[in-house]
């Protein structure tokens, strides 16, 4: 199997406090997988280190080909372009439009082509069944929408492992179910995401593998079937 993700005894720290041990952790290609865990047990700053925020000095870990103990400041920008990044509060620019949001990630990690780069957009937009919405500012849509962008955002450099943090924690259940519905067609199309969540409605109307933040540690909760 293809790990996307592998964590062997890495520890996690915020600042000089240790936030998580013994961390072994692996996620291959085509995964979906939970991380729950109580607000303050460590689920963010897991989401940190593997976006760079947060750097791993215990331990070994690499993700998407990147060497987590070793990654300089100038390799950040390259491993997010492979990673896509969900936000529980979307983080669109409110002054630009849908796709003046897209085209700006896309500039920014250096597309060239105009006729390229409107063609990328349109096809993110229509994975999330956002095609029509793209001349709208974000304040002109209601807050599933928006995260629907982002999604879609997320998606433009067609990204080996999305990180999705609290995607639904700012949506009312409908709304939230609504959002899943999208992550998991676009887990059914090959992308492998790491989904942070409090919602455990969720983890029971679409059952799949969980990482558990508790006590300093991770480790793999095994669902019982209903």
């Amino acid at each position: 199997m293809q790990h996307v993700l592998h964590l062997k005894d890495a520890s996690i720290f915020q600042g000089d406090s240790l936030v998580l041990s013994d961390v072994n952790v692996e996620i291959n290609k085509g995964d979906f997988v939970y991380l729950i865990g109580k607000t303050g047990s460590g689920k963010s700053s897991f989401m940190k280190t593997l976006y760079g925020d947060l750097q791993l000095t215990k331990g070994e870990g690499s993700i998407v080909d990147f060497d987590l103990r070793n990654l300089k400041e100038k390799d950040i920008p390259f491993l997010r372009r492979k990673l896509g990044v969900v936000f529980q509060d979307f983080k669109l620019l409110t002054d630009r439009t849908v796709n003046e949001n897209l085209l700006f990630v896309l500039k920014a990690t250096g597309w060239k082509d105009k006729k390229e780069m409107n063609t990328r957009v349109e096809e993110v937009l229509d994975k999330v069944d956002m095609k029509t919405k793209g001349f709208k500012f974000p304040h002109e849509l209601s807050g599933g929408e928006q995260q629907r962008v982002a999604i879609a955002r997320a998606l433009l450099n067609n990204p080996e492992l999305i990180l999705a943090d609290e995607p639904t924690g700012n949506l009312d259940p409908q709304t939230s179910v609504e959002v899943m519905e999208v992550l998991r067609d676009i887990n059914k199309n090959g992308n492998t995401i790491l989904m942070a969540t409090h919602d455990y409605a969720l983890l029971l109307k679409y059952p799949s593998k969980t990482l558990k933040c508790d006590d300093n540690q991770i480790f793999e909760v095994v669902q019982r079937k209903a």
